[in-house]
């Protein structure tokens, strides 16, 4: 325990649990969102670091994480991924990518990505593991250093914009890349359900508390296309806007449909060749961003 704190307790039920509690000794704050705390590798250039996040899993995040990625490559840019879901990395799998990358020959310590079709750069623990269905079983202080590791000790070279796909919620994953990256803004995958809107609402209350900003939200499973009329399909009603965001004031950036295209070009490891308009106002925000730097 540091020397500027002190033990004390609370009772729940009857039973003590013990708590900490600053003293009165003013504390340090470590710095927090961009510039990261963590170098970037040496024979790394990266430009615009952004967080692909949520509050809760099964919205997407890995798919727009891919999509954006594929768009902006297509559009000259080039992109990279940071696979930081590490116990269910499935960047890999939607590109056909198998055991990539590898050691690099100059540096036996440092690690090269995997290299997709279209050139995107990625680095998953999936292509590391022997088989891509073995477990992670490791505790998150051990998952968040290898999300370091992968920002440190990958040679990523040049790269204009790095999406950082992140596990669900706000724990130790989150955390270590707001913390240590240089994270400039982040994406917020949500899907149309109040209570989805709800637990959304705790990763943008995060991104509040570490200063980092919000490029927008992004809506998965927004509606199906009719295939008999043509018309959209609205499966959990009708809604203009996400109601989390417009309480922010935060813009909607893309909603994307149940495409059962998608599914099936994810499973074949062919996701680059979807191709969609959908988040044409995301990337143009990220261009944007881009063109700040």
């Amino acid at each position: 325990m540091a020397e500027n704190e002190k033990e004390e307790y609370i009772e729940v039920d009857g039973h003590k649990i013990k708590k900490t509690t600053p003293s009165e000794e003013p504390v340090k704050q470590q710095p927090t969102g961009a510039p990261g705390l963590e170098p970037a590798n040496s024979s790394s250039n990266i430009k615009l670091v952004i967080g692909v996040v949520s509050g809760k899993g099964g919205v997407g995040k890995s798919l727009v994480t891919s999509l954006t990625a594929s768009l902006l490559q297509k559009s000259g840019i080039k992109t990279a991924i940071l696979d930081a879901d590490v116990t269910g990395p499935s960047i890999p799998k939607m590109f056909g990518l198998k055991r990539s990358g590898g050691v690099a020959e100059d540096n036996g310590e440092e690690m090269l990505p995997g290299v997709t079709e279209s050139g995107i750069k990625i680095m998953s623990l999936n292509l590391l593991m022997p088989g891509e269905t073995d477990p992670v079983i490791w505790r998150g202080p051990v998952i968040a250093g290898v999300v370091k590791q992968f920002w440190t000790d990958v040679q990523w070279g040049d790269v204009d914009v790095m999406l950082v796909d992140m596990p669900p919620g706000t724990g130790d994953v989150p955390l270590t890349v707001f913390q240590s990256l240089p994270v400039d803004s982040i994406v917020v995958v949500t899907t149309p359900q109040e209570l989805v809107s709800m637990i959304v609402e705790k990763a943008l209350n995060m991104a509040a508390m570490m200063n980092i900003d919000v490029c927008g939200v992004v809506e998965n499973m927004s509606y199906i296309m009719c295939p008999h009329c043509g018309k959209p399909i609205y499966p959990f009603g009708e809604k203009e806007n996400d109601a989390g965001a417009i309480r922010r004031g935060i813009d909607v950036v893309g909603k994307l449909p149940l495409d059962p295209s998608i599914s099936a070009l994810a499973d074949k490891g062919e996701i680059e060749g979807y191709e969609t308009q959908d988040l044409e106002l995301l990337v143009s925000a990220i261009n944007d961003m881009l063109d700040r730097k």
